[in-house]
């Protein structure tokens, strides 16, 4: 059922990206414009409802600097809410990440015969299941299947800095600030999350492709419409080679005020998933390897272990954030021995998705990357300044009627 699904999600996905041609891929993207439209429709009455105050945000007492984008995927959001989480740290913050934990194993529900007893009155009703802690800021708590890949990196990533996970993000705000004492937190994918009141937006754009396919899903990959860059107050341009000028000037016709900034996804070193080393970049210069990912834009990875020196002959990729059963990693394996590879190269998102694994014939490493600032590096420097050093803010501004509201 797994695997069926996961065709299905591709065949979707190569659809709208025009990977599939035909007559019933022809037809589909019919139907998904017209959807698309639906769905815009949608996303222009929410943000309506939020902007006329007819739905009301929270505030919870601390500043909430939220990192997002307006396409699916893709875009490197992890690396940036490492970096601002380490550098709030680093200058004194009590920083928590708030994450959904997209894809993540819901915890059980209580038993059908008491949840039976508690509608009918006779047991006690629940207020709610509490947030996930992934991380408390010294132990990372959970796995990667209960916590979501993307939380699980940051709760290893960034030591001192609780991760908590909850698709009600107000309630896990609350739950950071009074567990963990956290004076201020980021919102991990938030752009669209309107519930909790952002004090900055920081919102990634793609420099490959700054605006999707052009199409708002279904019929492509844009979540809300270009003009939405309007409420960010930094952008973040990734996968920026310098050469950006045109893609700046696209930019500030939505938004010419916000502070643009541009970075790529720096490699650092290979590690090895059983002993632990690491190896210089160009460890595998020349060497003969296998990449195994399933990511969004699995030929960015591949791209950049050729550009690493690395041949890559071998590749396998599955949909983005799929968990890897065992049999699948070793029969790609199995192909490598067969074919002497040197190693079977994967992502660090990808890895933390790994199943453990017996130390084999073939070593495997995964690349670690982190985010470097090419330009505007000051910029970024002021916002850390700005959220560490705030205005005196009275305490006592969570109301009970929020409490309330956010479990």
């Amino acid at each position: 059922m797994k695997d069926t699904l996961e065709e299905l999600e591709q065949y979707i996905i190569d659809v709208i990206i025009h990977n599939r041609r035909g007559l019933r891929a022809s037809m589909l993207r019919t139907v998904f414009w017209f959807l698309s439209g639906i769905y815009s429709a949608a996303v222009r009455l929410r943000l309506h409802l939020y902007r006329e105050r007819y739905i009301h945000d929270h505030h919870l007492g601390v500043p909430v600097i939220s990192v997002g984008n307006i396409t699916v995927g893709g875009t490197g959001k992890t690396p940036v809410v490492e970096l601002l989480a380490k550098s709030l740290r680093d200058k004194g913050r009590r920083v928590a990440i708030l994450s959904r934990g997209y894809k993540s194993k819901r915890q059980r529900k209580p038993p059908l015969g008491w949840r039976i007893a508690a509608k009918l009155g006779l047991a006690r009703k629940p207020r709610g299941l509490p947030p996930r802690v992934v991380s408390d800021g010294v132990n990372v708590l959970l796995d990667s299947h209960v916590a979501g890949d993307e939380p699980f990196m940051l709760a290893h990533n960034c030591p001192g800095v609780p991760v908590v996970v909850d698709r009600d993000r107000v309630k896990a705000g609350i739950h950071a600030i009074r567990k963990f004492g956290a004076d201020a937190l980021i919102l991990d994918d938030g752009l669209q999350y309107l519930r909790l009141k952002h004090r900055h937006d920081i919102v990634l754009v793609d420099k490959s492709a700054p605006f999707g396919t052009g199409y708002m899903l279904p019929r492509g990959t844009l979540r809300e419409p270009p003009k939405s860059l309007r409420r960010a107050s930094y952008i973040f341009l990734t996968k920026s080679d310098g050469d950006s000028a045109e893609i700046i000037r696209q930019i500030e016709r939505h938004n010419p005020v916000a502070e643009i900034i541009e970075c790529h996804h720096r490699p650092v070193h290979f590690q090895n998933i059983h002993t632990g080393e690491r190896l210089p970049l160009d460890a595998f210069k020349g060497k003969y390897v296998g990449a195994l990912s399933g990511i969004a834009v699995p030929e960015s990875f591949e791209n950049g272990l050729r550009k690493l020196g690395a041949k890559v002959h071998w590749t396998a990729r599955f949909t983005d954030h799929h968990r890897f059963q065992e049999k699948e990693i070793t029969q790609f394996i199995d192909r490598l021995i067969k074919a002497d590879a040197d190693a079977l190269l994967t992502t660090e998102k990808d890895y933390v998705r790994f199943p453990k694994l017996a130390e084999g014939e073939v070593p495997i490493y995964f690349l670690r990357v982190e985010i470097e600032i090419t330009r505007g590096r000051e910029k970024f420097d002021r916002l850390v300044e700005l959220i560490s050093n705030p205005r005196h803010v009275a305490p006592g501004m969570m109301s009970s009627e929020m409490v309330e509201e956010g479990g």
